[in-house]
């Protein structure tokens, strides 16, 4: 099998990239979301119980219990912690010397801290995908650069060492839990729309923050959004199973897949750093050979190949097609494809019970488990075979305990992962190992392995609902507040905001799927209107000019619940149309005894006042200035602005690093060419080609310094 060097370098600074945009949005939303004039304030969150230090780092594991120290309220040591957080991914994204499993766990460690004072707004299956990525990177990240390694195992692959495989293959075991848990909770949860094949025809118009480009997915044929719920269903769960195959090409199948689903969803929809995080994943199907690592493979001259070679090469082959050919069979047959050639479409159904699939599931999960156990023993085996060929004693020892303790880690990770994993099938779950199910509950907290199943149901088949705020001076006369992302004017433009996420605008969406009361943050986000906060104002249009109660709070403050559709192509103009359903929250006032009502109800009376801070506090005084500089751009804009700096900054590297390899004092001169090694005897290891020792090295510097 070829090496995974390159995919685990892009996989690494993948990562750090991640991590970078999720910081960076995180931190131009604080002051808003969790400071002390914000909607969920975090020093709520973190109360000291007269527990020790450590009991109550671990039950609560997050670094801002030492804010305090630092002179810094909650608030602002998430503000620090955001600010290092992204500079150091900006680092490791960087260089390569940073790419350093502390890096990776300080990263993560960082982000932990934040979900645990996140509340409503940081409980997304996003921020707990990032965790756990995160933590395997910790694994798969190098101790050592690949440079600085004096030898290769026997036979392995050049500067590999046995154990720096099996981190990487529980990436691969995360798509697919991700991919596949996806895929079934469509079809357990009983959705109309996703058993009528029809869930299409609605999401582009009710996801949450859609793109320009929905609107004209939206108004595709109906059965072009029927079909591609098939290709759905046929990329998220009859494809993962591919990622564990041993030939190759149906690995690359497999990946090029579920880029094409990602593309197409960063495409038409925004979803933050999602998308980007799972595309990240998939380079755990690919292999240096593919991406060109192996230079001169391509190039080989064809030799005379054994029998039992072109035998084994027939065979997978043959296998491949029977792949093809069952994956064929299976989506025409189960989604009753027919060809209508006089209109051009294809007509789909389904042709399966929600009891047959329900069998199915049973009998086919737990051999899913057995097929990542399979897996990983062969990892395991391989990882095994490539200690053997270590030579020399000392090296061999060494290799042994990383090897060891790697191995211990990957299988414990992998026995947790089952629990969350097992959620998609009852009877799976109870029948796990119950050693697996300990585990899991001992490290539950640090969210090293979670359950997923994104788009589980289709909501607005009626109407995209969505929640209209209004302020009011006089309680006669409303004025719309709108917001910068979430629609709201019929006339605007669906945004793009990606790798952003808006967490507020993202809430509001939740909201208008039910009662106020299912939302206790949002009385919070009426009382801070009310009172006219700018944190908060900010978070609805970052330019305060903009809001229409800039100037004055408003007297009054009430929602209105809406439902909206896209407009038809003809309609110039409009992007949206509305019609009003029911009142969402009643006109208050600060001092209703609605709102105070309210406020004592769901705990969000602040009775202590925040803590007096010091303002000569250089820390704090640093962070305010760092927040004043960076205020007056909006959040999309900033994430745009870094990745555009990234890039000029890779353009510069890639242009300098010609240069640097001419001035290396190991670079050859010009003109003078390397001498191949001398073959050795078989047994003997191979070494790395050196360059021959020139005689005339007083000419060729000086022919260096005249060109």
């Amino acid at each position: 099998m070829a090496g995974s060097r390159l995919p685990r370098r892009l996989f690494l600074q993948g990562v750090a990239a991640v991590f970078m945009f999720a910081f960076a949005s995180l931190y131009t939303q604080i002051p808003g979301l969790y400071g002390p004039e914000g909607i969920l304030p975090a020093r709520k969150t973190l109360r000291p119980q007269g527990k020790g230090r450590w009991q109550q780092l671990w039950e609560t594991p997050t670094l801002l219990w030492e804010a305090p120290r630092l002179g810094l309220d909650t608030a602002q040591g998430l503000e620090l912690l955001s600010l290092l957080g992204a500079l150091l991914a900006l680092g490791a994204l960087l260089l390569s010397p940073l790419r350093h499993p502390v890096v990776y766990l300080l990263l993560w460690a960082a982000y932990l801290s934040a979900c645990q004072v996140g509340q409503v707004f940081l409980y997304f299956q996003w921020d707990s995908l990032l965790l756990e990525t995160g933590f395997l990177a910790v694994l798969v990240a190098p101790l050592r650069p690949a440079s600085h390694r004096k030898q290769a195992p026997q036979g392995g692959r050049a500067g590999a060492l046995p154990h720096e495989d099996l981190p990487f293959w529980l990436v691969r075991w995360l798509l697919f839990r991700l991919m596949f848990a996806s895929g079934v909770v469509k079809l357990t949860s009983r959705c109309p729309a996703w058993w009528g094949l029809t869930a299409l025809t609605y999401h582009y118009e009710t996801q949450c923050l859609p793109t320009p480009a929905a609107w004209f997915a939206h108004h595709l044929p109906v059965w072009l959004h029927k079909l591609s719920v098939v290709a759905t269903f046929l990329i998220e769960i009859a494809v993962p199973p591919l990622f564990f195959a041993p030939i190759r090409r149906l690995r690359l199948v497999a990946f090029y897949s579920q880029v094409l689903l990602q593309v197409l969803i960063i495409i038409t929809g925004n979803y933050n750093f999602f998308n980007l995080m799972t595309l990240v994943l998939t380079t755990a199907l690919l292999d240096d050979q593919h991406l060109a690592a192996e230079p001169g493979h391509g190039s080989r001259k064809k030799t005379t190949t054994s029998w039992p070679k072109a035998l084994l090469a027939t065979l997978s082959l043959l296998l491949e097609l029977a792949v093809y050919g069952l994956l064929a069979y299976g989506t025409v047959h189960y989604f009753g494809l027919e060809v209508d050639w006089q209109q051009h479409t294809i007509h789909s159904r389904t042709t399966f019970t929600f009891h047959q699939f329900s069998q199915w599931l049973k009998t086919l999960t737990l051999p899913t488990v057995w097929l990542g156990v399979a897996s990983l023993a062969w990892e395991l085996l391989s990882a095994l075979w490539r200690w053997t060929q270590v030579r020399g004693w000392l090296r061999k020892f060494s290799a042994a305990v990383k090897l060891s303790l790697v191995s211990t880690a990957t299988v414990a990770l992998f026995l947790i992962s089952l629990v969350p994993y097992s959620y998609v099938e009852p009877g799976t779950h109870g029948r796990l190992w119950t050693g697996a199910h300990r585990l899991f509950g001992a490290v539950e907290h640090l969210q090293l392995a979670n359950s997923y199943g994104l788009f589980r149901r289709m909501t607005g088949l009626g109407g995209r609902p969505e929640v209209v705020l209004e302020g009011s001076y006089d309680g006669h006369h409303w004025t719309e507040i709108e917001f910068m992302y979430k629609p709201g004017n019929l006339s605007r433009p669906p945004p793009v905001v990606v790798p952003h996420q808006p967490r507020l605008d993202w809430q509001m969406w939740f909201a208008a799927l039910g009662p106020h009361t299912h939302s206790p943050w949002f009385t919070s986000l009426v009382l801070r209107l009310l009172q006219g906060k700018e944190p908060v104002i900010r978070l609805i249009q970052s330019q305060v000019a903009r809001y229409p109660f800039h100037k004055q709070p408003p007297t009054y403050v009430r929602a209105q619940r809406y439902k909206y559709w896209f407009s038809q192509p003809g309609e110039q103009g409009q992007w949206w149309r509305r019609q009003w359903v029911e009142e969402f929250f009643p006109p208050v006032s600060l001092g209703d005894p609605t709102l105070e009502t309210l406020l004592r109800q769901f705990g969000l009376q602040d009775k202590s006042p925040p803590r007096a801070r010091s303002a000569n506090s250089t820390l704090a005084q640093a962070l305010h200035w760092t927040r004043t500089q960076l205020s007056p751009l909006e959040a999309p804009a900033l994430l745009w602005g870094l990745l555009v700096a990234i890039g000029a900054v890779r353009v510069v590297q890639a242009l300098l690093a010609p240069w640097s390899l001419r001035s290396s004092p190991l670079a050859p001169a010009s003109g003078e060419k390397r001498r191949p090694a001398p073959h050795k005897d078989s047994g003997a290891a191979s070494e790395q080609a050196t360059p021959a020792p020139n005689p005339c090295t007083s000419s060729s510097r000086t022919a260096r310094r005249k060109k």
